[in-house]
């Protein structure tokens, strides 16, 4: 009997896959596209500049404001006046290259345009985490963070609400700003005062002095392994990953500016570059999401996807648990998400293919076509995209392959590689620690990001690389058998679709494999029929813990290696934590971090008898 064949994609512009594999002596390899990288912009505010003078009045971003929460909306046109403003003020107080602009808030219309206008100034924008100040116990990475970059002016939205945070700083010499109310007890200009700066002829001449090798941002690594690092974003950098993006998938003549909802943190590069500067190269609109994928802050982004249609949506994983429950309830809402929707990208982690079947179901339902989930894969480091998955694919787990212009080197690393970078996205080092520098380079010049991967087929490298973890992440059990902790977790959460949302692979030196779970809250309290239930009740309850404990059972009644099977599972409330070095701004889990925070846990895992609390699964 014949198969139903799948419905169709919808179509997109791919870059040619057109693929060069160097093998060499000692075992490793060079990956790379023979496609030649396109021109790159001279600098990422000549394209606000460009779009200003080609689509003036069109929206650039928007954000909800006022007690209506009604989208308050800037213009290309309205946002080059301001820039150019807040430039003209900047270069006044004497910012320039050896004073960044430091910006402790989240994503707002007055973060993204002092951002510019800092780039324009030549003063290298640097924005903080606001985790650091808002959730922060101990603000120790904040102060580590002013010390190594000594900015000359620092931003906040609101100034009360960051009091604790900038009482910590020693703010000698820095002009503090802030958007909303003034911070109480400290000298702080308002913004609007700034944005209102006549403009002289000293802005252009500014621009003029940009050049390829022009530091743009100060981004700053998750502080997983220890204190942040201050990453070099050249306009090089950032110009020619643009540039990849914009040749990977090309946009056709009589396409739409793309209209994006997002969420993800600009003080982070995926969302400060990746996705910022993609919208901006294609003179889109960017509406800014103030939801999260996490339990009851999901729903200001289901409230907002009410009102925005997305051309192109991204999330993490574990956002797609959430939407994917909310669209297969609300048809009204599906119907609103996928009106003109043509792409869908994840990162943060791999997506598991129970999450990936579902909402292909929803798009074949709602639009007749299945929509091409895109990836990429890179660091802080590498501004940030190097690869992605510029074809269409129904794998997930994919980190795609290397863009025009990048040398992707892998070194045998056991059963897989450690994968290597080299070309114009790379950084040249760290601001101000040139010891860190020299370490993250081998002799070659590439850059050591630390993660794995292995083909899709060795005989074929143009299918594509497989994420296959961290370099540290994997440990061996007792018995010396390795456990590939990013393959297990993706398939573990898939196992127990959808109520788990996240995991902690535990077990090294221990006799098995177990787990500590995040439970799905959405999909949990569906599952339980209790729409008001809180996470700790639902851990209890006996359909959530059944649904777990038979999904992994059926899982290892496929595996057919230790290493493969989970024997125990422990859910957890309680978020991950910042200070804790558990969780990046854009939603990664450090394992290792996180594990050892969580030692009691892991010792209750493997509690002889069990606690009434564990869920053990059939070996």
């Amino acid at each position: 009997m014949n198969e139903t064949p799948l419905p169709p994609f919808k179509k997109l512009n791919w870059l040619r896959r057109d693929i060069e594999l160097t093998r060499r002596a000692d075992g490793s390899m060079i990956l790379r596209s023979r496609v030649p990288l396109g021109r790159s912009a001279p600098h990422i505010p000549s394209l606000l500049r460009h779009w200003a003078a080609q689509r003036p009045q069109q929206t650039w971003l928007a954000q909800r404001r006022g007690a209506d929460g009604a989208w308050s909306e800037l213009s290309y046109a309205q946002a080059r006046q301001t820039v150019d403003a807040l430039t003209q003020a900047l270069l006044d107080r004497g910012l320039g290259p050896e004073r960044p602009v430091a910006i402790l808030s989240g994503n707002s219309l007055e973060h993204a345009l002092m951002t510019f206008a800092a780039m324009q100034a030549g003063a290298p924008a640097a924005p903080v985490s606001p985790a650091y100040s808002l959730m922060s116990q101990d603000h120790a990475k904040l102060r580590y963070i002013f010390e190594l970059i000594r900015p000359g002016l620092v931003m906040v939205q609101d100034g009360p609400s960051f009091a604790k945070a900038l009482a910590a700083l020693d703010l000698r010499g820095v002009t503090l700003v802030h958007v909303q109310r003034a911070p109480e007890g400290l000298p702080s200009v308002p913004y609007a005062e700034l944005a209102a700066t006549a403009v002289t002829p000293q802005v252009d001449a500014a621009l003029a002095r940009l050049t390829h090798d022009s530091v743009g941002k100060l981004l700053f690594t998750s502080g997983s392994t220890g204190m942040p690092k201050a990453v070099i974003n050249t306009q090089r950098m950032m110009c020619a990953n643009l540039a990849m993006a914009l040749q990977t998938r090309e946009a056709g003549p009589d396409d739409p500016p793309p209209v994006y909802l997002d969420w993800l943190p600009w003080n982070h590069t995926m969302g400060g570059n990746a996705t910022f500067h993609t919208l901006l190269g294609h003179g889109g609109t960017l509406y800014i999401d103030e939801g999260r994928p996490l339990p009851g802050l999901f729903d200001t982004t289901l409230r907002n996807l009410r009102d925005v249609s997305p051309t192109t949506f991204s999330n993490v994983p574990a956002g797609y648990a959430m939407l994917a429950s909310a669209l297969e309830q609300d048809e009204a809402l599906a119907r609103k998400f996928f009106a003109r929707l043509n792409l869908l990208s994840y990162g943060g982690a791999t997506l598991s293919d129970d999450l990936y079947r579902r909402m292909q179901a929803l798009a074949v339902k709602h639009t007749g076509r299945r929509i091409v989930f895109f990836t990429g894969w890179g660091s802080t480091e590498t501004a940030p995209t190097a690869t992605s998955t510029y074809w269409e694919t129904e794998r997930v787990g994919l980190i795609g392959l290397p863009h025009p212009g990048v040398e992707l080197k892998l070194v045998p690393a056991g059963p897989k590689y450690e994968l290597r970078l080299r070309g114009s996205i790379v950084t040249p080092g760290y601001h101000r620690q040139p010891e860190l520098t020299q370490a993250a380079f081998d002799d070659e010049g590439f850059y050591k990001i630390g993660d794995a991967g292995v083909f899709v087929d060795p005989d074929d490298p143009s299918q594509g690389l497989i994420f296959a973890g961290r370099v540290v992440e994997d440990f061996k059990l007792e018995s010396g058998t390795f456990v590939h902790v990013g393959t297990l977790r993706v398939a573990a959460i898939a196992a127990a679709s959808p109520v788990i949302q996240d995991a902690l692979v535990a077990g090294q030196d221990k006799p098995y494999v177990a787990l500590l779970a995040w439970p799905n809250l959405l999909a949990c309290r569906q599952l339980a029929g209790r729409p008001e239930a809180t996470l700790d009740e639902l851990m209890r309850e006996p359909a959530v813990r059944e649904r777990v404990r038979a999904g992994l059972a059926a899982h290892n009644a496929a595996q057919t290696g230790s290493s493969q099977r989970i024997h125990r599972v422990l859910l957890m409330s309680e978020p991950p934590s910042i200070d804790g070095n558990e969780l990046t701004d854009k939603g990664y889990i450090n394992q290792r971090a996180a594990l050892q925070r969580r030692a009691g846990l892991v010792q209750a895992l493997y509690a002889d008898p069990p606690g009434p609390e564990v869920i053990v699964v059939e070996a």
